[in-house]
């Protein structure tokens, strides 16, 4: 794919170059929940005390302004407020939460603003007090609307709650998400397809169904429940993706569906290797400069990060992303969504020439896994399957003793 002057043109090059930076999205972590969920890794804690909201709030604008001189003068085009479970803050947090982020942040007049929420937290006017605060748009975790399942979960709703949630969500806000798993503890094909035709009745204009995994650090792999093998598990994948696309979705990204036009933006620019800046306990951050990318972490521990936060101190971790790890890091994003993206893409958002990852792609493209299709990064169905195994072409393997690439 590559010639030889193309690939000695990209040795020599070792920094990004950008012409314009890509575009920026915040993401806010309020860490938080009633329950932590025996198979959830996020960076969430259980609530065994009244939070201190106004405090964290603080925290959060304290956070966001020690950040603006990393992304002045740029404008917000989504935001993303998750968790935990945002939900557990009141209508008068978020509002003020949103009110301090306006007034630090040029947001664009039809920013999408994006909450999580948990049926279990479900109060119909505090989810009209977010919307009035300016939450436009609702990602609600049902899970799954089988009362069995969602106790194998841990989750703290039963099927009840998350239908009567759902039903309010949607006529207060329109624009929702809801959010399912399949492969569940002991699930049957009949019993995941339940819960497809379960979601598809309610008609929401999004809907994500994630494959649930055995994550390291969680209760679950340290006591894994009986789960469906991986060719059952395959199955459901398929007859998840069959139904939804008959029901009029478009599988756009491995485990997101959308109607026409209703395709999350805030993801979208993740995927795309946008750029966001993460405040709150743990959020990760990817910001781009003239000369580099640095992703940075927030400290995990919810009381540490405000003290620091508060304190004006750094409450964070920053590395620059290298020119060995950019390739994967572009690919891995990218790869998840269905359509793939035109190859210009790659330059445009990491800095540095296609050619870089050129020996990857064609690796790729005899192995049946990418399109080839030169102007297109687009996964074939076979990639689309095995997405690790096409993702992983394009990590650099290095040298343990000296650290280099090879």
């Amino acid at each position: 794919m590559q010639g030889e002057g193309a690939a000695f043109s990209a040795s020599l090059t070792t920094r990004p170059r950008f012409a314009a930076l890509p575009p920026l999205s915040l993401y806010v972590h309020i860490p938080w929940c009633l329950r932590k969920c025996p198979y959830c890794d996020f960076n969430s804690h259980e609530a065994k005390a009244e939070v201190d909201e106004s405090r964290y709030v603080d925290a959060l604008m304290a956070d966001l302004e020690t950040a603006l001189p990393s992304v002045w003068g740029r404008k917000v085009y989504t935001v993303f407020i998750g968790g935990g479970t945002p939900s557990l803050f009141s209508a008068e947090a978020i509002d003020a939460l949103l009110a301090g982020i306006r007034a630090r942040l040029p947001l664009v007049p039809d920013a999408e603003v994006t909450l999580e929420a948990n049926p279990g937290s479900f109060e119909r006017g505090k989810f009209a007090g977010f919307f009035g605060a300016g939450v436009n748009r609702l990602s609600l975790g049902v899970q799954s609307f089988d009362d069995a399942k969602l106790h194998a979960l841990g989750r703290v709703h039963d099927a009840g709650e998350a239908r009567r949630a759902a039903e309010a969500a949607l006529m207060i806000f329109g624009n929702v998400n809801l959010d399912l798993m399949f492969a569940l503890p002991q699930q049957t094909l009949d019993e995941a397809g339940s819960d497809v035709a379960a979601a598809v009745a309610f008609a929401p204009p999004h809907l994500s169904f994630y494959q649930l995994t055995l994550e390291p650090n969680t209760l679950f792999h340290r006591h894994p429940p009986p789960l469906p093998d991986d060719e059952r598990a395959a199955d459901m994948q398929d007859m998840v993706a069959a139904r939804l696309e008959a029901a009029g979705y478009t599988r756009y990204e491995v485990s997101a569906y959308a109607k026409p036009g209703r395709e999350c933006a805030h993801n979208q620019n993740y995927w795309r290797f946008g750029d966001y800046l993460g405040i709150g306990a743990g959020a990760h951050s990817k910001v781009s400069f003239p000369d580099r990318i640095e992703r940075a972490i927030r400290w995990k521990q919810p009381r540490q990060y405000v003290e620091r936060a508060l304190a004006q101190e750094p409450a964070m971790e920053r590395h620059d992303v290298t020119r060995d790890d950019i390739g994967f890091e572009f690919m891995l994003n990218a790869l998840r969504l269905t359509e793939g993206v035109p190859s210009a893409l790659f330059a445009e958002r990491t800095g540095m020439p296609l050619a870089i990852v050129g020996e990857a792609i064609d690796a790729a493209v005899r192995k049946g896994l990418l399109d080839a299709d030169p102007k297109w990064l687009k996964p074939t169905p076979l990639g689309r399957r095995f997405l690790n195994d096409l993702t992983s072409l394009f990590l650099v393997e290095r040298d343990a003793n000296v650290g280099t690439a090879r």
